[in-house]
């Protein structure tokens, strides 16, 4: 669940909110080899051990490693034979978002408000019990293969969900400093953006707070064309992105080549304190998105005076951008996976409700010059 540091502009009333959406409850990513994985994110994300489920639990087709940062939960879930669909997902898509789960109130009504609105069934409510109480959960496709899962758990004091045991690990590296999902931006086909858009607002009742042609998300070879959806407290955001016409391959293209289909692209996590949380994550190995220093010499002229230091944020590659209530920082790694597609953004808003449309530009020229070393700008 997120922290709003500043009032909500006045875009977000006008969502219906007809099922209130606590927060952003788990992300479930499809992975080839979840124990290696498990240990990736915690060695280089910060991740605590969570909670487990596999053969020894009683599960005889896959295992999960669930972990845990803050208000972020990660289940990464691998199969345990071949022949199964996660393992059929994995072999299309490669490692990715699954589930993006959100916290309700009543899975069994979200359900319900969301099919009689369009949605196509996921899951069917069920409700899976343990010692510990009860969770009630169901779920509906979105765009691709990902789908989104409502979990109510009013009635559950266990580690995270029946069918999970507590991982208990002597290895916990320290936190970085995460501390909720921000947001999450999907990739769709050409000419599919509105189609999803659509789909949000009236299966969840979102709102459109933000839109971004090709005028304001282009260099000059490639173009994109996004719109941000959010729930009506600000705590779901969902930018939705398709390709545009440019002289080459661009970045949403890309995605959709080696995802094979629509997907998530990159989740966003918030922090407190980016200069502390960028500099422990290059210490831990992971690389990011570089910007020319250039963009440090007139950043105060773009967005005025700062609480930061500019040079600590010039040697750590941070993006910086203002709107009508404040500022935010932020910066991009590479992606995670062999294929060029998921990666994570972090973020600081110091009042700011926008996503850095000032950066655009040098964000999309930093991974134009990352597609031209792959070869496939």
């Amino acid at each position: 669940m997120s922290t709003l540091t500043s009032p909500l502009p006045k875009v977000y009333e006008s969502a219906q909110d007809f099922m209130p959406i606590n927060g952003t409850d788990y992300l479930e990513l499809y992975v080839s080899n979840s124990k290696q994985a498990a240990h990736f994110y915690k060695t280089a994300f910060g991740f605590q051990s969570l909670a487990y489920a596999g053969l020894e639990t009683g599960l005889k087709d896959r295992e999960s490693y669930v972990l845990a940062q803050d208000k972020i939960r990660l289940v990464l879930t691998s199969p345990l034979r071949s022949g199964t669909d996660i393992g059929k997902h994995i072999d299309k898509h490669g490692d990715g978002v699954k589930v993006t789960a959100l916290w309700v109130d009543d899975a069994t009504y979200a359900y319900n408000e969301a099919m009689k609105r369009g949605a196509t069934s996921y899951m069917e409510p069920i409700i899976e019990e343990d010692e510990d109480g009860k969770v009630v959960r169901s779920g509906i496709y979105t765009y691709g293969e990902t789908v989104h899962v409502f979990v109510e758990r009013k009635d559950y004091n266990g580690i995270f969900l029946p069918g999970y045991k507590k991982w208990e690990t002597t290895y916990n590296p320290e936190s970085v400093g995460l501390k909720f999902v921000d947001h999450m931006v999907g990739n769709v086909e050409l000419g599919k953006m509105d189609y999803w858009v659509e789909f949000y607002e009236k299966v969840l009742g979102f709102v459109n707070i933000l839109s971004f042609d090709d005028n304001d998300i282009s260099t000059e070879y490639t173009a994109l064309m996004s719109k941000v959806m959010s729930n009506g407290n600000g705590r779901i955001k969902f930018p939705i992105n398709e390709p545009a016409a440019g002289i080459k391959k661009s970045q949403v293209d890309e995605y959709l080549d080696f995802y094979e289909g629509a997907g998530v692209q990159h989740i966003a996590v918030a922090t407190d304190d980016v200069v502390k949380t960028v500099t422990e994550l290059q210490k831990r190995g992971i690389e990011f998105l570089r910007v020319p220093t250039t963009y440090y010499d007139v950043l105060e002229d773009r967005v005025g005076k700062i609480d930061e230091d500019i040079d600590s944020l010039r040697e750590l590659g941070i993006l910086v951008d203002r709107d009508d209530e404040g500022y935010l920082l932020q910066i991009f790694t590479k992606p995670v996976e062999p294929r060029p597609t998921m990666f994570f953004e972090i973020i600081q808003r110091k009042g700011a409700h926008s996503f850095g449309k000032g950066n655009f530009k040098a964000l999309f020229e930093a991974i134009e010059r990352e597609q031209e070393l792959r070869g496939t700008l």
